[in-house]
C-alpha cells in the first residue's frame, strides 16, 4: 500500500489519470494495452516486422515466457532496447506476466533510451506483481528515476525498500551526484557507512568521489582514497579516472600525474582529466606537452581535450604552439566546432596574433554571442578600442543581442584604449540591451576612470553603486592612484582592499609603490612589515620568450643562462645605444631607496630587458620578438622598449600581466596608456 500511495503522489504524466489503478491494466486486457503502448509509440516509431527476434518468435505458434525472457536478453546484451521494449508490448498481447527475470531487463531499456512514460507504466506492473519487496528490481527502479532527474521519487522508492543492499545504496547515491546534489550524495554515504553494514564497492567510491570533485573538498576526498587502499580497490580504472580528477581539480597535479600515469592505456575522459587540471592550475606547459604526447598516441581527442589544451596555449603565450594546434584543429573533425573556434580566437589574442584571430573570426559562418565576444575581448587585450567598438556595431546589425560578457569585452577595450567617453556611454547603454550591470562592469568603469585621472569621479561611482564595491573595484582605484601619484586616496583604497583580501601581496606592493615614489621610506618599510606579519608573499617578477617554439625565462638580474656573459654584453650595447639617443632614465621606477647609480643598474637589470637582449642575440635580424611578462610593465622599460624597436629595427610584443604593448618604429600600439 504504501508504494501504491507513492504512485499516487507522483507528478509524472502517466499517472495523472491513475492507469496504475486500473485493474484492466493490471490484468493486461487488449482494453488496457493503450495505456502502456501509447506513450511509448510517442517516443519511438517502430515497425515490429523489421526486427529478427519478432521473427523469431512469430514461428513459434504459442511461445512461453521463457522463449520471451531469452529474447529479451539477448536483445538487452545486444543494447536493441527498442526492441526489447517492443518484446515486452507482445508478451502482455499474449498474456504473459513479466517476472523477476523479465522487469530488470526492461527498466534497463527505460533507462537507456530513454522512454520515462514507459517506465512509469512498468513500475506500476512491479507494484501489482507484488515485487515491491524484490530489491534488485526495485534498484532498477531507483536507477530509472534518478536518470530522468526525478531524485525525489528516486529516494522514496528507496525509503521503501525493507532491504538495502549496496546496489540500492549506491544507486541513489549516483542519482544524487548526477543530479547536481553532491551534498545530498554525501549525507547518504555517511549515512550508509554509520547506520549500515554495507561495505562500498568501487561504484560507490567513485559516486562519492565525484561529489568530493563537485565540491572541491580535497581533504575528504583523500580519505575516500584511504578506503580504496584500504578495500584493495586501486586497481580499478574507474577509481584511477575518478582520483586523478579529484587530484587534478584541486590543484594536486603532481599527486594526479602519478595517478595518470599507472593506467597503462588511458581513455579519453583520463586524459581530458589530466589535461584540464594542468591547464586550470597553473601548469599550462605541461598541459600542451600531455596534449602532445596524446596527439603522438593516436588518441582522438574531443571538444573538452582540444577546448582544454588551447586554454593552456593561450597560457603559455607562445605563437608557435598555438599555430601547431590551430593546424591539428583545422585538420580534425572539430574544425566547425563553434566552441573549439572561439577559444581558438581567445588563444591567438592572447599568444599575440589578433590578426590571427580575427581570421578565425571572419571564417566562422555561424556566429552566435560568445563568438563575437570571444573576439571583441580580442580586441580589448590589444587596446584597439575603436576596432572594438565597431565590432559591437556590426554584432548588433547582426541581429546578434549581446549579453553581459560583450560588455565587459566593450568596456574592457575602452579602458585599455583611455576612451572614457565611450566607456561611460556603453556602460550606460546596457540596461537598454537588456543587460543588468555586474560587478566586473562597475570594476571596469573605475578602472576607465580612474587611470585617464578622473580619480574624483571614480571615487563617487564607487559610492553610488548599487552593491557593495569588492575587492577589484578598489584594487582598480589603488592602481590608478599608484599612476597618479594620489597618496590620501590611495592610503584609504588600500585599507578598502586589505580588509577585503589581506593576504594578497599585491595590493600591499601597490600601496608600498605609492609611498616609495613619494620618497616616504619609512612607510615602505611599514607596509613591507605589515606584508610579512598578514603572511602575504610577493610573486617574484619574470619575463619569458620565444625562441623557435620554445620560452626560455629569466628573473631581474638573472645571471644563470650559460650565454650569460653575452646577454650582459648586450644589454651594455643596448644601453650604450639608448644613451648616445639621448634616452633618460625614469628614475621614478625604481622603489628602493638607492643612490643614482645603483638606481639606473637596477633598471638595466629588469627581466624583460634580459629577456630581449637573449632574443637579439638568438635570432635574426628583422625577427619579431614575442616577451611575456608575469607583472605589469614599469614606465622605464616601456620608453626604453619604445625606443629599441627602432633602434634595432624589430618588433617587439610584450604580453605583460594587463595588456599587450606592441613596440615598432619607437611607438607602441598602448599609446603609453596602460
Amino acid at each position: 500500500m504504501a508504494s501504491r500511495a507513492l504512485l499516487s503522489r507522483l507528478s509524472l504524466p502517466f499517472f495523472r489519470f491513475h492507469a496504475c489503478y486500473s485493474p484492466a491494466l493490471f490484468h493486461f486486457t487488449p482494453s488496457s494495452l493503450s495505456y502502456i503502448v501509447y506513450p511509448f509509440h510517442r517516443m519511438q516509431k517502430l515497425h515490429v516486422s523489421c526486427s529478427l527476434a519478432h521473427q523469431q518468435l512469430d514461428e513459434i505458434s504459442q511461445p512461453e515466457l521463457s522463449c520471451f525472457n531469452n529474447t529479451i536478453h539477448r536483445l538487452s546484451h545486444r543494447r536493441s532496447f527498442s526492441e526489447v521494449l517492443l518484446v515486452y508490448v507482445t508478451i502482455l498481447r499474449n498474456g504473459h506476466l513479466p517476472n523477476g527475470l523479465t522487469l530488470p531487463c526492461i527498466l534497463k531499456a527505460c533507462t537507456a533510451l530513454p522512454a520515462l512514460f514507459f517506465g512509469c507504466a512498468v513500475h506500476a506492473h512491479i507494484i501489482r506483481l507484488g515485487f515491491e519487496a524484490a530489491t534488485f528490481i526495485q534498484n532498477g527502479v531507483i536507477v530509472m528515476y534518478s536518470r530522468f532527474g526525478e531524485i525525489s521519487t528516486a529516494h522514496k522508492v528507496f525509503d521503501l525498500l525493507s532491504l538495502r543492499n549496496v546496489v540500492s545504496w549506491t544507486s541513489i547515491m549516483s542519482g544524487y551526484a548526477q543530479n547536481g546534489f553532491p551534498l545530498e550524495a554525501l549525507h547518504i554515504f555517511r549515512t550508509m557507512r554509520l547506520d549500515s553494514p554495507i561495505i562500498p564497492d568501487f561504484i560507490a567510491l567513485v559516486s562519492v568521489l565525484k561529489a568530493y570533485i563537485d565540491v572541491g573538498d580535497l581533504d575528504q576526498g583523500r580519505c575516500v582514497h584511504g578506503l580504496v587502499v584500504k578495500f584493495g580497490l586501486e586497481g580499478e580504472p574507474d577509481l584511477l579516472i575518478t582520483l586523478t580528477s579529484l587530484y587534478a581539480k584541486c590543484g594536486q597535479v603532481k599527486t594526479a600525474r602519478n595517478m595518470f600515469d599507472q593506467v597503462f592505456s588511458p581513455e579519453l575522459i583520463l586524459w581530458n582529466a589530466m589535461i584540464s587540471g594542468y591547464a586550470k592550475n597553473g601548469h599550462a606547459d605541461e598541459a600542451v606537452e600531455l596534449f602532445k604526447k596524446m596527439v603522438a598516441r593516436k588518441v582522438r581527442p574531443d571538444s573538452i581535450t582540444l577546448r582544454s589544451a588551447i586554454l593552456a596555449c593561450a597560457q603559455v603565450g607562445s605563437l608557435e604552439a598555438a599555430k601547431w594546434i590551430w593546424e591539428f584543429v583545422s585538420n580534425s573533425d572539430l574544425k566547425d566546432d563553434v566552441f573549439v573556434n572561439t577559444a581558438i580566437i581567445d588563444m591567438h589574442a592572447k599568444c599575440g596574433s589578433v590578426v590571427l584571430a580575427r581570421r578565425v573570426f571572419d571564417n566562422i559562418p555561424q556566429k552566435d554571442v560568445v563568438v563575437w565576444s570571444a573576439m571583441i575581448m580580442g580586441y580589448g587585450l590589444y587596446g584597439q578600442g575603436k576596432e572594438a567598438i565597431s565590432l559591437f556595431h556590426e554584432m548588433i546589425q547582426s541581429q546578434i543581442r549581446p549579453n553581459d560578457i560583450t560588455f565587459i569585452g566593450l568596456l574592457s577595450a575602452c579602458k585599455h584604449s583611455g576612451l572614457v567617453h565611450d566607456g561611460r556611454k556603453y556602460f550606460y547603454l546596457m540596461r537598454n540591451h537588456g543587460v543588468e550591470p555586474r560587478h566586473q562592469h562597475y570594476a571596469c568603469l573605475v578602472d576607465l576612470l580612474a587611470r585617464a585621472g578622473h580619480l574624483e569621479e571614480a571615487y563617487e561611482f564607487i559610492k553610488g553603486m548599487p552593491m557593495a564595491p569588492e575587492v577589484t573595484v578598489w584594487g582598480a582605484l589603488l592602481s590608478a592612484c599608484r599612476i597618479h601619484g594620489q597618496l590620501e586616496l590611495g592610503k584609504y583604497a588600500a585599507e578598502r582592499v586589505f580588509a577585503i583580501e589581506p593576504w594578497n601581496a599585491g595590493h600591499y606592493v601597490q600601496l608600498s609603490n605609492i609611498y616609495a615614489s613619494a620618497g616616504l621610506w619609512k612607510d615602505v618599510a611599514r607596509v613591507r612589515v605589515l606584508m610579512r606579519e598578514r603572511g602575504a608573499t610577493k610573486s617574484m617578477g619574470f619575463s619569458s620568450i620565444e625562441i623557435n617554439g620554445k620560452l626560455q625565462s629569466f628573473y631581474a638580474g638573472d645571471k644563470s643562462h650559460p650565454r650569460s656573459k653575452e646577454i650582459l654584453a648586450m644589454m651594455d650595447e643596448l644601453e650604450r645605444k639608448l644613451k648616445k639617443s639621448g634616452f633618460l632614465p625614469h628614475m621614478d621606477s625604481v622603489l628602493h631607496d638607492l643612490g643614482p647609480e645603483e638606481k639606473e643598474l637596477s633598471l638595466c637589470n629588469h627581466s624583460e630587458r634580459i629577456a630581449m637582449a637573449y632574443g637579439l642575440l638568438c635570432t635574426p635580424p628583422g625577427t619579431t620578438l614575442r616577451i611575456t611578462k608575469n607583472l605589469r610593465a614599469c614606465v622605464n622599460c616601456h620608453s626604453a622598449t619604445k625606443l629599441i624597436s627602432k633602434l634595432v629595427e624589430r618588433e617587439i610584443i610584450v604580453r605583460d600581466a594587463n595588456r599587450f604593448h606592441h613596440f615598432k618604429d619607437g611607438f607602441c600600439t598602448c599609446g603609453d596608456y596602460w
